[in-house]
């Protein structure tokens, strides 16, 4: 009895060391393994990145001119939605953005591949109460994201500041300064009356703009005349210089208020660059070439001497009121002799137009 009691009993511990798997080098190859995680793979879910406007500011004129554009144009707009898909499959979203008060709903359908990255750039429609804006006001973009199936994926809102009508972005160095041509308007009736007003000055009393049949000296003088002539016609509506160019928001450096021709023509005031943009407009109106000129501190309006000519007639309308038109174009070139080719820009408005930069939204 006492042989077979001690034999069970080393059966017992003989399979209890098989079962703690120290009987053996290699005992864990048919142990449960209870404390190692299981592997699975997982897909990590997309991430979406909100940016509005230009440091949080949105220029009714970049506005105007992105909204005009396909989405696959911009390079900028009023909201940029970034997405990075993690994960292993191509994703399908359905995003939409609005300003809400301020703007009509833009929508695109869009597609981004597996590990990849990518922004899209919407600027949505602006309602016209946008081009009645005097002021920086503040305003909600909202973006809703849902997938290819209709699921709610992502909605968010980012605020953005609503820069005035009149307020343009120079950008570092000029960089935006084409943009200027979105001031120039030359189908607002207060700039045909003008005209209207200059053509009375004229031998003829008519304004022809160019008139391909004479020759360059021909041409150059028709065009010194009408140029005389509208000159002459702000004159006697007494406009004259005042500055009022601040503006509020960032980049105030870079940044500042420009009066529509509109508004110099009613209150009979322009700084340099509010008359350059409505003696611009006066001259695009007949289909004449007019160019920006600016230079550091002051800017000039130009017009080309003749429909096929090389030469411009530059004039410091900021004189306009203050001295005659032969002293105001004397000025200009002494000003512009000044000045190295570097410092100078100069932006051409049909070159604008053709870049697709149209005049902002005039409102009765």
């Amino acid at each position: 009895m006492k042989f077979r009691a001690k034999i069970h009993l080393a059966w017992v511990a003989l399979f209890g060391l098989l079962l703690s798997g120290s009987a053996v080098a290699g005992g864990d190859f048919d142990k449960p393994d209870v404390t190692r995680p299981v592997r699975t793979t997982r897909n990590p879910e997309p991430t979406f990145k909100i940016e509005s406007g230009i440091d949080g500011d949105v220029f009714p004129a970049f506005a105007n001119y992105a909204s005009l554009q396909t989405p696959d144009q911009r390079k900028w707009g009023v909201v940029s939605v970034n997405v990075s898909n993690s994960t292993d499959a191509e994703q399908r979203y359905r995003i939409a953005v609005k300003v809400v008060g301020w703007s009509d709903q833009e929508v695109q359908m869009v597609n981004v591949p597996a590990g990849a990255v990518r922004t899209f750039i919407f600027a949505p429609s602006f309602l016209p109460r946008l081009y009645r804006n005097r002021e920086i006001v503040p305003a909600t973009a909202q973006i809703q994201i849902s997938d290819g199936g209709g699921k709610s994926v992502y909605s968010s809102t980012v605020p953005v500041r609503l820069r005035a009508v009149e307020d343009m972005f120079w950008g570092q160095g000029f960089k935006y300064a084409q943009f200027i041509a979105s001031w120039v308007t030359p189908h607002d009736p207060r700039v045909e009356r003008v005209l209207s007003r200059a053509k009375e000055l004229m031998p003829g009393r008519r304004l022809p703009g160019y008139e391909e049949w004479k020759d360059a000296a021909g041409q150059e003088r028709e065009t010194r005349l009408e140029a005389r002539a509208i000159y002459s016609a702000l004159q006697k509506q007494k406009l004259s210089y005042v500055k009022s160019s601040l503006t509020f928001g960032s980049n105030p450096d870079v940044s500042e208020r420009i009066r529509t021709p509109r508004e110099s023509i009613i209150a009979s005031s322009a700084n340099c660059i509010d008359a350059a943009v409505l003696f611009a407009s006066a001259f695009e109106n007949l289909a004449m070439e007019p160019v920006i000129v600016l230079v550091p501190g002051h800017a000039y309006v130009g017009v080309k001497a003749g429909e096929n000519s090389d030469k411009y007639i530059y004039i410091d309308v900021a004189l306009t009121g203050r001295v005659t038109f032969d002293k105001a174009v004397e000025s200009a070139d002494h000003g512009l002799a000044r000045f190295q080719p570097s410092q100078i820009t100069k932006i051409g408005i049909s070159d604008a137009r053709r870049a697709g930069i149209y005049p902002i939204p005039q409102l009765p």
